[in-house]
């Protein structure tokens, strides 16, 4: 259902040419409809004349270009990538072209006003209205945009929970009366950890990833506003953050100081689902670059891991010195452990989607060949430890939901297993098939049979719930929350799931031994 109304808006939106975006001092937003009924008429004339031409040209390709075939949020194309990227001094340029965010761009005399949402833009030339101020002063207001710095603009009901900001182009008599408390010479990225911050998913795929998209060409140089800034997810993601800045972040309700910068860029890029596209990145940055970054990000805190853990082994050693049980039990540990065989991690979930013969899996696992490790991530496990697991393992395998973001901390060439509940088919594939395919992850997708979920003891064997998911996602996505999301197991069928375990070891083995013949199912 939500597939087809996104889809549904997005191709509407550009029949009506309604792509808005405003620059400079204009306050009027764009509807190129001439032109865009001029390009129809080109495109339609061409579908006539190309068979004379080109005979053997594909039909239906132009449309394809313009990505109708892909029902996601994101178009394959934006047309807008560019409107924004040469922005003269003294004036404000919003792209309202995206499904998914807006994004504004100042430069010049940038200065925040947090008690009044306010970002404000002093020039020193042009014309406007004359507005009298609260104070009975003047204030020449050039231009005003609002915006919503969320990259869920789509979503009306998250978006309505988000702050909103007022920008403002004044004439430079005005910057007397908010003279800078703090001078900055970098520019600054305003942002929203507002909305679904809290799920891993949403963390990574509307805040951290879009901020890597953002803010990459100022090369650290730039500092960070925030608004519903959160203590909590500034610790959360310390290891990340001194890679994509240098400077303090700023909590933009709670300092209420006036802080001045060169430029500002309100709101973030976002591109697709957890992946970077290559071709609108001016510095042509890939996802394997972002988890490259990662790997610098987390390293110096897995060295410190490793340390305290070696310093515990020393104490133990110790102790064993004077117990020899304790000798023993450090002996048995350490012969556990064989390097040579592949390792798999599997994220075991706390609540719904859990894996209810998660025992017997990691038997057959082990009896495979694996080393088997199990997972269970609490919101406040520290995100080094999870990717110190993941780094170093070769699979790994969890049910759909917001932990499989997780896959971003696999090596590239490793496996990923998602297992599929009921219900989950497009999100499965759309928030993490895809896009482990994308890093580069051999990616085997485990869609389940009616009798291995726990549904299959609720409802009757020929209800919909079982029989035909789809009608009942159709019907709301409350429906696919109560049912298929917050009710259901899974129960895995272990003569079907080990064929699937059984090729990711293969896999494993071959890419150990240099033989690796890389392909996604």
């Amino acid at each position: 259902m939500l597939k087809k109304m996104v889809y549904y808006q997005r191709y509407h939106q550009w029949r009506k040419g309604d792509v808005p975006f405003v620059c400079e001092n204009s306050k009027r937003v764009a509807r190129p409809k001439l032109l865009f009924l001029v390009f129809l008429s080109f495109i339609s004339f061409s579908f006539i004349l190309a068979p004379l031409f080109f005979p053997s040209a594909p039909t239906l390709s132009l449309l394809y270009s313009f990505g109708f075939e892909d029902e996601g949020v994101v178009s394959t194309s934006d047309v807008y990538a560019s409107v924004c990227s040469s922005v003269s001094n003294g004036s404000i340029c919003c792209d309202r072209s995206s499904i998914r965010s807006d994004i504004c761009v100042m430069k010049g005399d940038v200065r925040t006003g947090s008690v009044s949402s306010t970002i404000s833009l002093y020039r020193s030339n042009g014309y406007g209205s004359q507005v009298i101020g609260a104070s009975g002063e003047n204030d020449e207001i050039f231009q005003h945009e609002k915006i919503k710095p969320y990259t869920r603009k789509w979503e009306k009901s998250v978006m309505d929970t988000i702050d909103e900001l007022n920008l403002v182009t004044k004439g430079e008599n005005s910057a007397v009366h908010q003279k800078c408390d703090v001078q900055h010479d970098v520019p600054a990225v305003f942002f929203s950890t507002g909305g679904y911050t809290g799920n891993l998913y949403h963390e990574f795929n509307d805040g951290i990833m879009p901020l890597y998209i953002t803010s990459q060409h100022f090369n650290k140089k730039v500092v960070f506003v925030i608004l519903e800034y959160h203590d909590w997810w500034i610790s959360k993601y310390e290891n990340i953050l001194p890679h994509l800045t240098e400077y303090p972040i700023i909590d933009f309700r709670g300092d209420n100081r006036t802080h001045c910068f060169p430029e500002a860029v309100v709101g973030l890029k976002i591109h697709d689902e957890l992946t970077i596209d290559a071709s609108l990145m001016g510095t042509n940055k890939t996802i394997r670059d972002f988890r490259d970054m990662l790997d610098r990000a987390y390293l110096p805190r897995i060295r410190g891991l490793i340390q305290e853990e070696e310093h515990e082994t020393q104490l133990d050693m110790n102790i064993s010195a004077l117990s020899p049980s304790a000798k023993t039990k450090i002996e048995t540990t350490e012969e556990k452990l064989d390097v040579k065989k592949p390792k798999v991690v599997i994220i075991a979930r706390n609540d719904s989607r859990a894996i209810l013969n998660e025992a017997s899996l990691v038997k057959m696992a082990q009896g495979i060949g694996f080393q088997v490790e199990v997972l269970r991530p609490q919101r406040t496990t520290e995100l080094a430890r999870i990717y110190r697991a993941l780094n170093s393992s070769d699979v790994m395998i969890g049910v759909h939901g917001a932990a499989m973001t997780h896959f971003l901390f696999m090596r590239p060439d490793s496996a990923f297993i998602q297992i599929i509940p009921l219900g989950t088919d497009w999100a499965a594939d759309t928030y993490y098939g895809l896009p482990a395919r994308k890093l580069g992850l051999r990616y085997i997708g485990y869609k389940i049979l009616p009798q291995e979920s726990s549904l299959y003891n609720e409802y009757e064997k020929t209800d919909p719930v079982l029989t035909d998911p789809d009608s009942v996602n159709n019907r709301g996505w409350e429906f696919t929350k109560k049912i298929y999301l917050d009710r259901q197991n899974v129960k895995l069928n272990l003569r079907r799931f080990h064929k699937r375990l059984l090729r990711a070891y293969y896999y494993s083995m071959a890419k150990k031994n240099g033989h690796l013949h890389h392909q996604n199912q």
